[in-house]
């Protein structure tokens, strides 16, 4: 399927905005997915796989910086990375198996809770005096 003019250009435009969300580290592949499902029309797996392969530049490019500028408490993050791993084995090897339709609903749920916790429930948080590494 090729692409016309205007269809890779808000796809460019897309891929911008999340890299700036992702650099930020706050899920600039939520707003990739809903992109590529409500305005390009591919479906949730696609989708998925799309926003995966994006991820590994733009996150490794975020985190170069994070580590040079010693913003990751890496004694935190090695047990998350972990479970992070085995989780995402485990999920996409049944997610694969699903309907889009459900998959819809499940990522359709997620953004309403992240939406919901922003608005309800993020605590004012002091800013650090100073950086540093756990």
């Amino acid at each position: 399927m090729g692409m016309t003019g205007a269809t890779a250009v808000f796809s460019a435009l897309a891929g911008f905005l999340a890299g700036i969300l992702s650099a930020w580290g706050i899920g600039g592949g939520s707003l990739l997915i809903l992109y590529m499902t409500l305005v390009a029309g591919l479906d949730q797996q696609t989708a998925q796989g799309v926003n995966l392969l994006y991820f590994l530049p733009t996150s490794l490019s975020a985190l170069l910086s994070h580590l040079k500028n010693k913003l990751v408490a890496v004694r935190l993050a090695i047990p998350a990375i972990i479970a992070g791993v085995i989780s995402a084995l485990v999920v996409s090897y049944f997610a694969t198996g699903l309907q889009t339709a459900v998959l819809k609903k499940i990522f359709g749920g997620f953004i309403i809770l992240v939406g919901l916790s922003e608005i309800f429930f993020k605590a004012k948080k002091k800013e650090p005096d100073e950086k540093k590494d756990i």
